[in-house]
């Protein structure tokens, strides 16, 4: 038995592995977002451990296990957030997390002192981004200058989770990918960077230590494996960020296969056995968490926005469904920018929500419902193509996130990108990510052969009923409309058509 942890943004999820019958349980727990004034964005890393506690109880029950029974876990964490420890372990401030865009002004002055546009791609092989955890240390420097002083550790929320499981102030190359003071192309700690962004930290100190991602963090303690009800020497995998354990979750480890999350944010990725700079550097250059890299592109704005709407008019999520698919293709002209919170792709960090082409005829709760759909599908679309030649080969697109569990939204996706798509039979791809890496890790250290790609056609299964084609009359009809977003966009923000 194998145990996968994802500690997202709006919960943390829990699935229970055997290697024989694939999941058995799975549970979730909820946590809370603080959010504020300026893009403020945080949550208290002590919530996470508790929501991890409740989620894994819940599925152990599901499971009808004995807890003794699992060998291994693995941690998979939303990416980007900030968990400053001091000396003791103890969090100095709330973890700021990837959505927290009140540090956009630091961001702009770090790509300013690093030189530029093209300095960054040529120094990271990405570009940093308002939500990576670089400006959010320059912010803490700036506007906390006593709590930073005292910071003796850096992690990323996966790697707090392995802290507190296992004592150990640990990193895996995936997941620091997306620090930005890391080099995406020789897979190590950027110091000269991490030092123009923290000159009064040393980072041979405060930078974790870099695992490789089969590599094991080490063992529960012994005090946390009598909370959980864990057996003694229970492996903690390495574990890695959200997008690289979803990445495994679905398959997506060799080329040919794009992975699309329909999350509170979006992400759209593909596996590459080489780095992927491109010019504009929207595409994040991430290392796998297998072999190889995982060139991504994140949108700040899918269930978020989505969800926006449908509690504005009252909707439960079925009844929301119902809305969109009664409104019409197009939503009889209304379209929507939906940049509640920002936008990462295209790069618009200040930018606000837009309902554009209402009419005292067209504004109705089934086409606003539908328009913020389409347009957070487009943002995706503006992401695919991104990719490049990546997408472009791509045969099919794996569906996850909670969006994805609806059917319509399902066909939009695949008319906008002209493609099938499909989901897993597991939604939740980054726990289950995380518990087949946490058996890669398993089988390493007690010398099976086992590949990943073997563990993955094992344990990854299609849905075959959510199988979705697009459909031919439609889809040129989307071509259209998307044109006509990016003239939105190209209005609105000089962003090019």
């Amino acid at each position: 038995m194998y145990a996968g942890v994802d500690c997202g943004t709006q919960s943390t999820k829990v699935v229970i592995v055997d290697t024989e019958q694939g999941v058995i349980g799975e549970a979730s727990h909820a946590h809370r977002l603080d959010e504020g004034e300026g893009g403020r964005r945080e949550q208290h890393p002590a919530e996470w451990v508790e929501a991890l506690c409740s989620a894994f109880e819940d599925a152990v029950a599901q499971a009808k296990i004995d807890p003794r029974s699992i060998r291994a876990i693995g941690v998979s964490g939303q990416q980007h957030g900030m968990v400053a420890l001091d000396a003791q372990g103890v969090p100095l401030y709330p973890a700021k997390l990837w959505c927290d865009t009140e540090t956009a002004l630091h961001n702009e002055a770090l790509i300013e002192k690093l030189g530029g546009h093209q300095a960054c791609l040529d120094t990271l092989g990405l570009m940093l981004q308002t939500g990576y955890t670089a400006s959010k240390v320059a912010w803490l420097r700036d506007m906390h200058p006593d709590l930073y002083r005292r910071i003796d550790t850096l992690l990323l929320p996966h790697d707090y989770l392995n802290y507190w499981l296992t004592g150990e102030r640990v990193a895996e190359r995936g997941d620091a990918s997306g620090t930005g003071y890391f080099d995406t192309r020789a897979r190590t700690w950027h110091h000269g960077v991490f030092r123009t962004i923290a000159p009064d930290l040393d980072p041979e100190r405060v930078l974790p230590r870099l695992i490789d991602s089969r590599e094991p963090v080490g063992r529960v303690l012994p005090e946390v494996a009598r909370q959980l009800g864990l057996g003694e020497d229970v492996l903690v995998a390495s574990g890695g960020g959200d997008n690289m354990m979803a990445a495994i979750g679905t398959g997506n480890i060799a080329p040919g296969l794009v992975t699309m999350s329909l999350g509170t944010s979006g992400t759209v990725y593909a596996h590459a056995d080489h780095p992927v700079i491109e010019d504009s550097g929207l595409v994040a250059n991430f290392c796998a968490s297998s072999d190889g890299w995982l060139p991504l592109v994140c949108t700040m704005n899918v269930t978020s926005a989505t969800t926006r709407v449908r509690e504005l008019f009252g909707f439960d999520i079925a009844t929301f469904g119902e809305q969109v698919a009664a409104a019409p293709v197009g939503a009889d002209g209304v379209m929507v920018l939906p940049f509640f919170n920002g936008e990462r792709v295209p790069a618009l960090p200040h930018a606000t929500a837009s309902f554009v082409g209402l009419t005292s005829r067209n504004t109705t709760p089934t086409n606003l419902c539908r328009a913020v759909v389409e347009g957070t599908t487009f943002g995706l679309r503006y992401g695919l193509d991104s990719l490049g030649p990546l997408a472009a080969r791509a045969s099919q697109v794996r569906l996850v996130g909670g969006g994805a569990k609806s059917p319509v939204w399902r066909q939009v996706v695949a008319d906008v990108m002209g493609v099938e798509v499909i989901c897993p039979n597991v939604t939740e791809a980054a726990a289950l990510g995380a518990a087949i890496q946490a058996v890669w890790c398993d089988d390493h250290i007690r010398g099976k052969g086992r590949t990943l790609a073997e563990l993955c056609d094992a344990l990854v299964s299609l849905d075959r009923e959510t199988l979705t084609r697009p459909h031919a009359e439609t889809v040129p009809r989307y071509q259209e409309l998307y044109r006509t977003y990016r003239q939105a966009l190209a209005e609105r923000y000089g962003v090019p058509a």
